[in-house]
C-alpha cells in the first residue's frame, strides 16, 4: 500500500492524523479518518488484510464528499481490491457508503441482523422519521411544537445519508469467530449506543475494534427512540460495558470508531460507567428541587447551544437515564394524569 503513514507517528494525543490518508497500525491493519460535517467531525474506518485484498471495517457517511475520498483511496492508495464490508452498526457515519461500495465492487456485507434490518427500514421508509409518533414522543416530554418541528426535520436529516444496503447480508452474532486473512476475531455484540453493535477482539495481535461502544474521550450517545419510548438502552449499555471489562485485556490496543487508538480499555470502561451514574445523580438532584420534564433537564445537563441534531441526541440521552432510573426505582412520574410527563425522586410524587 503506497503513500501510507505509520501509527507510531501519531501516538501523541495532541497530534491529529490527516483526514483521508491511510495510516499503518501494524502490518495488515490500516486506519483511515474520514471527515464528517457534524460537531463530531470525523469517523475512523479500518482496512484488514484479507489475503487477496482488504476487508473494510465501516465505511463513512453516505455523501458525495466521502464517495470522492473512497475514489481517491481506491485509485491511489489501496494496492489490492476490497473483499468484503464489515459494518459495526446502523448509524450513517459507519454504514453510509456500504450500499455504494457493495454494489460497485460486488461485496458481501457482514453485520448483525438487528443493525441490518434497522438500516434497511430507515432507508426504505425515510418518511417515518417525521411520523406523528415522533412528534408525540418529543412533545409529551416537554419539547415545544416549534422545536419538535426542527428536530424531526433538520435533526433527523443525517439518518438519510446512507446509500442503501444489498438485499442480502452475512450475519454476525455474539460468540461467532470471524476469520479475516490469517487473523481470527471474537465477535462481541453490545447494546445501548445501537441495539446490536458489533465489536471485534483479536487475541493474536491483542487488538480490539471497539467501534462506538468504547471511546477514549467521549461517551457514545445512548438514546431512547420514539419506536421504543419506554426502552432502557442505558441498562443495555452498562451491561455491555461490564461484560467487555472482563474480556478485553488492559494492554490490548483499542481501535475505536472516533478519536485516537488507546490502551487500558477496562479503566476507560470504569470511567464511562461512572459518567452515567453521575448523570443519574444530576437528574435526581434537579428533580428533587422541582418536578422536571425531559426537555427542562436538557439545558441543566448540556450547557452549550445545541443544533436540532444535537438537541435530538441530548433529549433522547436524558430520557435514557430517566427510563433507567424509573426501572431502578430512584425516579417516578410526578402526576400520571398530566399532559406533560414530569419526574420526581421516588416517594415525592
Amino acid at each position: 500500500m503506497p503513500d501510507r503513514l505509520i501509527y507510531s507517528d501519531f501516538t501523541d494525543a495532541t497530534q491529529k492524523p490527516p483526514l483521508g490518508v491511510p495510516i499503518e497500525i501494524m502490518p495488515g491493519i490500516i486506519w483511515i479518518r474520514l471527515a464528517l460535517p457534524f460537531a463530531l467531525n470525523h469517523v475512523n474506518i479500518y482496512l484488514i488484510d484479507d489475503g487477496k485484498g482488504w476487508a473494510a471495517l465501516d465505511t463513512g457517511l453516505g455523501d458525495h464528499a466521502t464517495q470522492q475520498v473512497w475514489g481517491t483511496l481506491l485509485a491511489h492508495h489501496i494496492d489490492r481490491p476490497l473483499t468484503r464490508l464489515i459494518v459495526t452498526h446502523f448509524h450513517p457515519d459507519h454504514i453510509g457508503m456500504a450500499g455504494w461500495l457493495a454494489e460497485r465492487f460486488n461485496l458481501p456485507v457482514y453485520m448483525s441482523e438487528t443493525e441490518y434490518l434497522l438500516s434497511r427500514n430507515i432507508h426504505l421508509d425515510p418518511g417515518a422519521l417525521d411520523a406523528p409518533h415522533y412528534r408525540q414522543f418529543y412533545q409529551r416530554h416537554g419539547l415545544s411544537a416549534e422545536l419538535t418541528q426542527r428536530v424531526v426535520t433538520q435533526g433527523h436529516a443525517y439518518l438519510r445519508l446512507v446509500t442503501g444496503l444489498p438485499p442480502t447480508f452475512e450475519r454476525l452474532s455474539a460468540g461467532d469467530r470471524l476469520g479475516i486473512g490469517g487473523r481470527d476475531f471474537q465477535v462481541i455484540t453490545g447494546g445501548g449506543h445501537s441495539p446490536e453493535q458489533v465489536v471485534l477482539y483479536g487475541a493474536t495481535d491483542n487488538i480490539f475494534f471497539s467501534a462506538d461502544q468504547v471511546l477514549s474521550k467521549i461517551s457514545p450517545n445512548v438514546s431512547v427512540t420514539a419506536t421504543d419510548p419506554n426502552g432502557d438502552p442505558l441498562n443495555h449499555y452498562l451491561r455491555s460495558l461490564d461484560a467487555l471489562a472482563g474480556i478485553i485485556p488492559t494492554d490490548a490496543l483499542v481501535l475505536p470508531g472516533h478519536a485516537l487508538p488507546f490502551r487500558n480499555a477496562p479503566s476507560r470502561i470504569k470511567e464511562l460507567m461512572a459518567h452515567h451514574e453521575a448523570r443519574c445523580d444530576q437528574i435526581r438532584d434537579a428533580c428533587a428541587i422541582k418536578p422536571q420534564t425531559v426537555a427542562e433537564l436538557v439545558p441543566l445537563l448540556f450547557h452549550r447551544p445545541l443544533d436540532p441534531q444535537q438537541t435530538s441526541f441530548a433529549f433522547s440521552e436524558i430520557l435514557a437515564h430517566v427510563n433507567y432510573m424509573l426501572r431502578k426505582g430512584t425516579l417516578e412520574i410526578a402526576d400520571a394524569g398530566a399532559e406533560l410527563v414530569r419526574f420526581v425522586p421516588r416517594g415525592k410524587g
